[in-house]
C-alpha cells in the first residue's frame, strides 16, 4: 500500500477554517434567505470577495477549472446569483487512486445588493479562473459635494 504523508505548519487551523465556512454559507445572503430553503444546492461553493468603493460594488470569485461558458449570472429582486459548473473529464487510469481532493460538480452563490447599485450596468470578466462581478452604483447613490451660496 502506498502511504502519503501531508505536513503542513498550519494543519490545527483546518478545523476552524471548515467551520468558517460552514458558518459562511449558514448566513450567506441572511435574512434574505426564504423560510424553509435549507437544502444543499451546490456540490461545492467557491471563495468570493465583495469590495466596495464610492463608485461600485466588485465581486471577485475563485472558480478554476470552471470554463466560462459554463457560468452564469442572473439579477432577480436585487439578489444576483453566480451559477455554473466544474465538469469532471473523464479519466482513463491505469493505477490505483489513493485520494482525490478536487471537486467537480455545480455551485451557485447568491448575493443581495444594495438599493444604490444601478443593475442596469453590471458587468462581469472571466479570467485565469476568476471571474470579476462589478456592479457600479447608482449616480444618486454617489458622494457629492454641494457648493454653499453665499447671499
Amino acid at each position: 500500500m502506498f502511504l502519503t504523508t501531508t505536513r503542513r505548519p498550519m494543519e490545527g487551523l483546518d478545523s476552524l477554517r471548515r467551520l468558517n465556512n460552514v458558518l459562511d454559507e449558514a448566513f450567506n445572503n441572511w435574512p434574505f434567505q426564504q423560510q424553509g430553503s435549507g437544502t444543499v444546492t451546490s456540490s461545492w461553493v467557491p471563495a468570493c470577495d465583495v469590495f466596495e468603493d464610492k463608485d461600485a460594488v466588485k465581486i471577485v470569485a475563485e472558480v478554476p477549472g470552471v470554463s466560462p461558458e459554463d457560468v452564469r449570472l442572473s439579477l432577480e429582486n436585487n439578489l444576483l446569483t453566480i451559477r455554473g459548473e466544474k465538469k469532471q473529464q473523464a479519466e482513463e487510469r491505469t493505477e490505483r487512486v489513493h485520494r482525490y481532493e478536487r471537486t467537480y460538480g455545480s455551485f451557485e452563490r447568491t448575493f443581495a445588493l444594495p438599493n444604490s447599485v444601478d443593475p442596469e450596468k453590471i458587468a462581469a470578466q472571466y479570467e485565469s479562473g476568476i471571474l470579476t462581478v462589478v456592479i457600479p452604483k447608482a449616480e444618486r447613490a454617489r458622494p457629492r459635494e454641494i457648493p454653499v451660496k453665499v447671499s
